[in-house]
């Protein structure tokens, strides 16, 4: 009955401002136009448990020649991992497995021993690997972000933020395999001797969750982390990347729970919407010196946004900046831009293009010229006056 209230719930519309999410900070993304929808204490410092080995996959894969090269599990690969309570893949010590199947142990079950052995294998030690996902850090612009270990276990001065997280997985994702990884349900180790089920598989069937939406995550959890989720999912050609961090323990998977509710809201209230179409008239302009009284500008191209279902045309503001008299002198090219706004957010930019067009009208050009064209005329006719004046003899 508790998860049936809690699916129940998920399909009432909720307003985004007042939203109630377990998890103390999150950031959800629209990956199509790479675009922040929603944010709860996005740039705040806090652990990251689990979601740690994003961080510790992408740099392995960058730093392993040959994803299919054979090596053996050791010692170090497994030492203190049982003391810590940490979450490990299965392997045993001395097994021969791949890199890949290292890959898929850290990612799927989100094993630390396969962090382990992989920055053994990779930089000689957990220590030295750490390194490189510091120095990854670096390069990718993060600033909030600094890791101790490759595992997400609970330590001073090992922490990230939500929005750093995106930062990283963004990467990550444009790497192939990374991603094959990241989208698996299910792999079993090249010698068929293990199986790895996504941790968000045993979530889901833990806490009773329906499996919807979500292609790919990763999940996390520690004491001080509570319950974590990174996670992409696809509705209705849409793109989105969520992370979530901090959900209460007693949530009873809290992170799924909220990135059910965070999915559902957007893809039930939200959609693209034409704010331009193409041929449309964004601008009617007065002309001068021309047999036009004025000139249309019309738009070359169908502009969409991803906005409330609940917009309309008149919600938007035009905020023209540019040649309000278009004379038939004037030179072609941009003459002026259209911001399209909602609220106080543009949402597009338009170049405002004068392609000519226009007729000469001589009658037109003289009386708007009358002010030069009359004295002028004046002065010529005196001028000529005293030409023909006859000449004293």
């Amino acid at each position: 009955m508790k998860y049936l209230i809690i699916f129940l719930f998920l399909l009432i519309p909720i307003n985004i401002n007042a939203l109630e999410i377990n998890s103390k900070n999150a950031i959800l993304y629209n990956m199509n136009d790479d675009t922040i929808l929603f944010e709860k204490e996005a740039d705040t410092k806090t652990y990251i448990a689990s979601l740690t080995k994003i961080m510790t996959g992408i740099v392995a894969i960058e730093n392993i020649e040959d994803a299919n090269e054979t090596v053996t599990i050791p010692y170090y690969g497994l030492e203190g991992l049982i003391e810590a309570n940490a979450a490990v893949a299965g392997f045993s010590l001395n097994q021969k497995v791949t890199y890949e199947d290292l890959l898929y142990g850290l990612l799927l079950p989100s094993g630390a021993d396969a962090a382990k052995t992989l920055a053994y294998y990779i930089a000689g030690s957990e220590e030295n690997f750490v390194k490189l996902m510091n120095e990854k850090a670096v390069h990718l612009g993060l600033t909030n972000t600094n890791f101790v270990n490759t595992t997400g276990l609970d330590v001073d001065n090992h922490y990230s933020t939500v929005k750093d997280v995106s930062v990283i997985l963004k990467y990550a994702l444009q790497n192939e395999l990374f991603k094959k990884i990241y989208t698996t349900l299910e792999y079993t180790t090249s010698d068929n001797s293990l199986t790895f089920k996504s941790s968000f598989l045993q979530y889901t069937n833990r806490f009773n969750l329906e499996q919807k939406y979500i292609y790919g995550s990763k999940t996390g959890y520690t004491d001080k982390a509570g319950y974590c989720l990174s996670s992409i999912a696809n509705i209705n050609d849409v793109e989105y990347l969520l992370i979530t961090t901090g959900a209460d323990p007693k949530s009873n998977g809290g992170n799924f729970v909220d990135a059910y509710m965070i999915y559902d809201y957007y893809s039930s209230n939200y959609s693209y919407i034409n704010i331009v179409n193409e041929n449309d008239i964004l601008l009617t302009l007065e002309t001068k010196n021309s047999k036009q009284d004025k000139i249309e500008i019309k738009a070359n191209e169908t502009i969409s946004k991803y906005l409330n279902n609940t917009i309309t045309e008149d919600d938007l503001i035009y905020d023209y900046n540019g040649l309000n008299i278009i004379d038939y002198f004037t030179d072609k090219g941009q003459i002026g831009t259209l911001n399209i706004k909602l609220d106080n957010e543009i949402l597009a930019t338009i170049p405002i293009i004068y392609n000519g067009g226009l007729s000469f009208s001589l009658i037109k050009f003289f009386i708007n010229n009358l002010i030069i064209i009359i004295p002028i005329t004046i002065i010529l006719f005196i001028i000529i006056l005293l030409k023909l004046r006859p000449k004293k003899s």
